[in-house]
């Protein structure tokens, strides 16, 4: 059985973790190590205490996670926090959280897992954010109502669809999660249509000037991608069961 520390000395190597640059409050890697034990992964979007309970009921003693405890930053261990603490200390959790390093993973990152879905292949990264590119190009010959349902049906959920581009398109740009704000960058690559999770209101006024079309697929729903694909991968590597434990947030 494989330990702790030999899981995240892999993981890190394979994500490249140490190489990827992110927000500091990602905190990427290892955020509580337990005894050590490994016995079985769960694959989760979100650090909460919800997912954290249902983790401990499935016997899951290291959770794989997108967005870690400590997006806020340095702050006391109170409320909220003390909260998750407890639950991953009394029933031996290890967390490990991967951002940016899993959404733009060649194989198993989120964009990579989306564009593999649609039935797409990407052509090439783009849109540099922290020293490396965050998006993937690709190119598409579906006619635009063809490509909303394809990607109603991945993510398993509605699609908020701005149609103000071309009927049929050509290159799609997409970045999983937020990235609509990135809407003015992204059309300086002349994509016809920008795929990703939310954007403010003003992204969808920018979408019609620009003359494209804004699909959004949800935050949450655009990035179940990664963790179940890195989960799915370390069970292979490690011989270990998995689970994903599946909390939407409904963004």
């Amino acid at each position: 059985m494989a330990s702790l520390p030999e899981i995240i000395r892999y993981t890190d190597k394979y994500l490249r973790l140490r190489e990827i640059g992110d927000w500091p409050n990602a905190l990427n890697g290892l955020q509580i190590e337990n005894s050590g034990r490994v016995t079985k992964i769960g694959a989760a979007v979100d650090a909460s205490t919800r997912v954290l309970s249902e983790a401990a009921k499935k016997d899951v003693d290291l959770l794989v996670l997108h967005h870690g405890l400590f997006w806020k930053g340095l702050k006391p261990i109170t409320g909220a926090l003390r909260r998750q603490l407890r639950f991953a200390f009394e029933n031996d959790i290890a967390l490990y959280s991967a951002h940016l390093p899993l959404d733009i993973h060649p194989k198993i990152g989120n964009n990579a897992q989306l564009v593999a879905a649609l039935g797409l292949k990407p052509t090439k990264p783009f849109l540099e954010e922290k020293g490396q590119p965050i998006g993937l190009k690709a190119r598409s010959s579906l006619l635009r109502e063809e490509l909303v349902r394809k990607l109603r049906n991945v993510v398993g959920g509605p699609v908020k669809a701005f149609n103000f581009g071309p009927k049929k398109t050509k290159l799609l740009g997409i970045i999983t999660g937020g990235a609509g704000s990135e809407i003015y960058r992204v059309a300086q690559e002349k994509i016809d249509t920008f795929v990703t999770g939310e954007a403010p209101h003003w992204a969808a006024v920018a979408a019609e000037e620009l003359g494209m079309n804004l699909l959004l697929g949800g935050h949450y729903a655009t990035e179940v991608f990664g963790v179940q694909a890195l989960a799915a991968h370390l069970s292979t590597k490690f011989s270990l069961p998995w689970e994903f434990i599946d909390y939407p947030i409904g963004l």
